[in-house]
């Protein structure tokens, strides 16, 4: 196994590094005390990561994208996680779902949105479907050849910046051994569609800056040709869909975690209590040696995950697994982090107390940490037939 980084790789991940440092880094502040990011601001670095030729990195080069294979895309993610998500957002990766647009949506929802001219957000939670997908309430019928959308989601992520939402919603029933379960399809909703509204949505103490919307459709009519994908065929997009974020969600808590450790480490090799550098104590020192440990544990972990997407191998637990344990080793890291600082690590002049807050939505989002240990032991036991 080859556990090095090709020349391109390491030119990525300076470059994405550099660009964080210096585009995103000199902003975090104010976007942390007001909580806005203001739009020229967002453009601005949009534009510049469009120049970088970095925008939709994510998406195959015949459409308009880098083509990166999933390690390197992941490499991008984790150092982009080193910056607020309210801002590194506009980096843009679009959904990679919109893959599976076809014929005329692919010049009206694709490609614009690979060049950066067109913003879309993923609307699939809702106030009484979370983790249970096929449990959503929000419901499209058939009239004709359009569809009636009504319902709500929330927790939409900046969907206050989307120009199109790829909305899920129930179109029927079927029998599955587990009983009777939603038939979902996805559709492509532009904003101001007559009957859907974006709503502002709850304030957060996690990535503030980066909004979350509540969506209301109230007979909202849809054109059949705004599917995506096949009608009820939406839980498999979406299950692909979630296959790649999770990785996502991964990487950005690794980019994290070093980026609390660069902080941790020069300061318990200063700062001097009882005449010597608190790094010395082992209650100090065994803390850095843990903390760089599972953050290595976890950037090979989410890795190899990446690797054997890359190797058209089955993946799904390996993953969960990446997702499961670099969210929770974030948790970790930052809260001891803040420890070896002391009371300094809870004051505004240091950004570990927003680190510390953003990690705890991580174990929630794209699959909460108790939905990856059942993939996980999913995977184990079902081959035995347990």
């Amino acid at each position: 196994m080859d556990f090095g980084l090709s020349e391109e790789q390491e030119m990525i991940v300076e470059t994405v590094r550099a660009f964080v440092e210096t585009e995103i880094y000199p902003h975090e502040n104010e976007v942390e005390r007001t909580g806005i990011v203001p739009p020229e601001l967002g453009r601005e670095i949009q534009r510049k990561c469009i120049d970088l030729g970095f925008y939709a990195c994510n998406f195959p080069e015949e459409v308009g994208g880098a083509g990166l294979d999933h390690v390197t895309f992941t490499l991008v993610e984790r150092e982009l996680g080193r910056g607020s998500l309210g801002l590194t957002v506009f980096f843009g990766r679009p959904s990679g779902i919109l893959m599976a647009c076809e014929g005329e949506q692919r010049e009206r929802y694709l490609l614009p949105a690979v060049r950066g001219e067109k913003i879309d957000a993923l609307a699939i939670t809702e106030p009484d479907a979370g983790s249970d997908m096929r449990g959503m309430k929000c419901a499209a019928r058939r009239d004709g050849g359009d569809f009636v959308l009504n319902g709500t989601k929330h927790f939409i992520s900046h969907a206050d910046v989307a120009d199109f939402v790829i909305i899920f919603a129930a179109t029927g029933e079927e029998e599955t051994p587990k009983g009777i379960k939603k038939k979902i399809t996805a559709f492509l909703v532009d904003r101001g569609t007559p009957g859907f509204q974006i709503l502002k949505g709850y304030d957060s103490v996690s990535h503030r800056g980066y909004h979350n919307s509540t969506l209301s459709f109230e007979d909202c009519r849809i054109p059949a040709r705004q599917v995506l994908g096949e009608v009820h065929r939406g839980f498999d997009i979406a299950n692909q869909w979630l296959y790649g974020t999770r990785l996502t969600v991964a990487a950005t808590c690794v980019g994290r975690a070093r980026r609390v450790f660069d902080l941790a480490l020069p300061y318990a090799a200063e700062r001097k209590q009882f005449g010597k550098p608190i790094g010395a104590n082992q209650g100090v020192s065994f803390k850095l040696a843990d903390m760089i440990t599972e953050i290595d544990a976890a950037d090979w972990l989410t890795l190899a995950a990446a690797w054997q997407v890359d190797a058209g191998r089955p993946a799904d637990r390996q993953i969960a697994s990446a997702k499961l344990y670099a969210s929770e080793m974030l948790a970790r890291v930052t809260d001891e982090a803040i420890q070896i600082f002391g009371g300094m690590g809870l004051m505004d002049d240091l950004p570990l107390a927003r680190f510390w807050r953003d990690a705890r939505v991580e174990r929630i989002w794209d699959g909460t940490s108790e939905i990856q240990r059942h993939i996980i032991s999913r995977d184990l036991l079902r081959p035995l037939g347990a």
